[in-house]
């Protein structure tokens, strides 16, 4: 594939004039789809819930920042800095699922697909069964990421120097994945065979959950922010690079020995990814503001949005993969359906 520059940007396929532009009207600090309304998450007390038709609702859901963000589908939980985990579904309507005693800020959120809701404050993690007691564990440094197992009732906290994984059900079950350095962002692969961290510095790390063989991917420019699992879990797209950095996933081994793809090239950083749910195609947002739909079994590039503006924030497809909503960290954002 060769360069793509953005004044080439009327040389290739594209849909600009499908997109309805959504004006939300501040910052976007992450995007998911409750059924078919797009939930637009303000870093301020409010998420902007919008129909495909353009119809909007501002949901006030905190009574400050919002720090965290995570969604099942069916509904989407946050975190605040007024010590609140709220949930919010697709009616509209806001839960206060739990208070932190001391007020502190919940840093992290997780939703498991049987309902159970994560949070973590500090260096304290929490889970709540959709019908059960609450349950906590600390960890030795302050959470980085929560992330749920797909299959059974796993919770991974990374922190400082690695990753607990944490069986809420089972007394004394906290395993400890090592590796030195601040882990962020933790995500399990969809067929649960693998863990993967985003760290501080601008790498991945990764280990296979068999045997905790460790998995090194480095040569990143800059912090991993934006990992997104391709249909299948065959490969995570990430962020961090001029390029959409694909990591093969389809073998026992993962990415251990091999190169990864590397696909629509800029002059500018790759800053969001979304894989789409049920086809091999994803859509990259970059800090100059562009996105494109790419196929990932050649990379051919579908222009959805020009570049000019500010950096895209978040990418979020629905279940079905019909609809593609964008926002920019400016709060200009758009809905393409296709």
């Amino acid at each position: 594939m060769t360069d793509f520059d953005p004044r080439q940007q009327a040389s290739i396929a594209t849909v600009t004039d499908q997109v309805r532009p959504v004006s939300i009207g501040a910052p976007v600090s992450a995007l998911f789809f409750i059924g078919d309304r797009a939930a637009f998450v303000g870093d301020e007390e409010t998420v902007m819930l919008v129909a495909s038709d353009g119809d909007k609702t501002a949901v006030t859901v905190h009574g400050g920042a919002i720090l965290s963000s995570a969604s099942d589908g069916k509904r989407l939980i946050t975190g605040g800095d007024d010590g609140k985990v709220v949930a919010l579904d697709a009616k509209g309507e806001t839960t206060v699922m739990a208070t932190d005693a001391k007020r502190r800020w919940i840093d992290n959120v997780a939703v498991h697909s049987d309902g159970a809701v994560a949070w973590s404050a500090g260096k304290t993690a929490f889970v709540r069964a959709q019908k059960g007691e609450e349950k906590s564990f600390e960890v030795p440094s302050t959470v980085g990421g929560l992330a749920f197992a797909p299959k059974g009732m796993r919770l991974a906290l990374a922190h400082y120097n690695g990753v607990t994984l944490w069986f809420p059900n089972m007394a004394g079950s906290a395993q400890v994945l090592e590796w030195a350095g601040s882990h962020l962002g933790v995500t399990f692969s969809p067929d649960n065979k693998f863990l993967v961290t985003s760290m501080h510095e601008p790498a991945l790390h990764g280990w296979r959950l068999a045997d905790a063989r460790h998995m090194r991917m480095t040569g990143y420019p800059a912090r991993v922010k934006s990992v997104s699992w391709t249909v299948g879990g065959k490969g995570l797209a990430t962020s961090g690079a001029d390029t959409v950095i694909v990591w093969p996933f389809a073998s026992k081994d993962g990415p251990m020995g091999k190169e990864p793809a590397m696909l629509a090239p800029l002059q500018t950083r790759v800053s969001a990814v979304a894989s789409h749910p049920k086809q091999d195609i994803l859509a990259a947002g970059y800090d100059n503001g562009t996105i494109l739909l790419v196929r990932l079994e050649d990379g051919a590039e579908i222009l959805v949005r020009r570049d000019g503006g500010a950096p895209v924030a978040a990418l979020a497809w629905n279940a079905k993969g019909t609809l593609l909503a964008f926002a920019a960290q400016d709060g200009d954002a758009g809905m393409l359906a296709l």
